[in-house]
């Protein structure tokens, strides 16, 4: 899961863990992705804030509630207030991060500093716009690591796309099978379409979401409709491959930078990447000339390849939290640990059916000593996901005798 809380300040980029950030007062969402809306669901009451597309994606797949959300024009400056008294602020530039449809760089000003948040398909004409044509100096670049890899190849998009329009070009008896993630690459589905003057046959929930977007009119649900079929792209394998041959003649494409194994002969897997090259993100670097880099993908450190980019420093800049902001972060940690001890205790799980442990003796025990183990006891193992044999086991180390009577309907 990709998602950044932000040191020493009340807000967070893709974050949703909201036991993890009581503190937080303003979460951002760069855009729809999996990995950064993991947490969210339609019971969020939070604000949240985003680009105008991801607004519309978000109410319709989530269902969060619609005044929560806050949709903020791309390239303009927003100015927000980061305590309860209105006395500290912070602007926020929402950036075209040529990624996905709504997809955007977060660019934070404020008392903590210049923090540019990324997650992005670099191109040189992002430098031609406001705000990164005004040279501002970063302090802080969370930098999008996906191929942060010196020795991976991916090409321009447009080059995959060429290689991919090749590879369906070699096989004009088949049908071809596209797998793709839940939104992104709706580019080149448009560009095949009208290269191979088919329709695009999609599920009716991706359908329903193109339309949404206002996509070009070339997809549809209907099937056999047209010659490409979009996927999800876990539908990729052997079992599914043999499957869709019985009935016609069938290549797999799978557009993705990410490495996998591929288990049939006619499974394609093309470069194709909505996020920088190593080749492009040295290159903005090293135009950003930004003081520090943090990795937005956990556990895969770039730092050492962009070092002679950054820019240094006569002293280490240190943070010095505002009064108000401060008081607000601790009120809201207050108030969530505030919360009834009722709603974090572990709830007893309700077990109506299942396996019942008897004691030999006439009589039965306290469950606390002793010669079986009560429907509590059980709920309280499996909520603390002990697995059925282990309770048995340790029970039979106590006991010599043991009736189990199954009271399954």
């Amino acid at each position: 899961m990709n998602g950044t809380l932000i040191p020493n300040t009340p807000f967070a980029v893709d974050f949703w863990q909201i036991r993890k950030c009581s503190h937080v007062r303003l979460f951002f969402l760069s855009h729809l992705h999996s990995d950064h809306t993991s947490g969210l669901s339609s019971t969020w009451n939070r604000s949240i804030y985003c680009s105008p597309i991801t607004a519309k994606l978000l109410q319709w797949k989530f269902q969060v509630e619609e005044t929560l959300i806050h949709p903020l024009e791309v390239g303009e400056s927003h100015l927000l207030y980061l305590d309860e008294v209105g006395k500290e602020t912070m602007t926020v530039t929402l950036i075209d991060s040529n990624h996905c449809p709504g997809s955007v760089m977060f660019l934070f000003d404020g008392y903590f500093g210049t923090i540019l948040y990324t997650d992005f398909r670099y191109t040189p004409t992002m430098f031609c716009n406001s705000p990164l044509s005004t040279e501002k100096r970063i302090d802080v670049l969370y930098l999008d690591n996906t191929n942060c890899d010196p020795e991976s190849v991916v090409p321009s998009r447009q080059e995959a796309t060429e290689q991919i329009k090749e590879i369906i070009n070699s096989h004009p008896e088949h049908n071809v099978v596209i797998g793709l993630y839940n939104l992104g690459k709706e580019s080149l589905l448009i560009e095949l379409a009208l290269a191979f003057k088919t329709w695009v046959v999609v599920s009716p929930r991706r359908l329903q979401m193109f339309q949404l977007l206002r996509l070009s009119d070339v997809f549809t649900s209907e099937v056999g409709a047209g010659r490409i079929h979009v996927v999800d792209q876990n539908e990729i394998n052997r079992f599914n491959m043999i499957r869709w041959n019985q009935t016609c003649p069938t290549i797999a494409i799978v557009p993705t930078s990410r490495r996998m194994k591929v288990t049939h002969r006619d499974i394609h897997v093309v470069p194709y990447s909505d996020h920088s090259s190593f080749q492009e993100l040295q290159e903005f670097v090293a135009r950003l000339k930004p003081y520090s880099i943090m990795p937005i993908v956990k556990g895969k450190a770039c730092q050492a390849y962009f070092s002679q980019y950054l820019s240094s420093r006569d002293e280490l800049k240190s943070i010095q939290i505002p009064e108000t902001v401060e008081k607000c972060m601790k009120k809201n940690s207050k108030h969530h640990d505030a919360l009834p001890h009722q709603f974090f205790k572990p709830r007893t799980l309700d077990i109506p059916r299942g396996v019942v442990f008897e004691p030999p003796e006439k009589g039965l025990h306290d469950c606390n000593g002793a010669d079986y183990l009560c429907t509590e006891e059980l709920s309280w193992c499996y909520a603390s996901l002990k697995s059925f044999d282990a309770v048995v086991e340790q029970y039979f180390k106590k006991r010599n005798k043991l009736i189990v009577r199954n009271t399954l309907d």
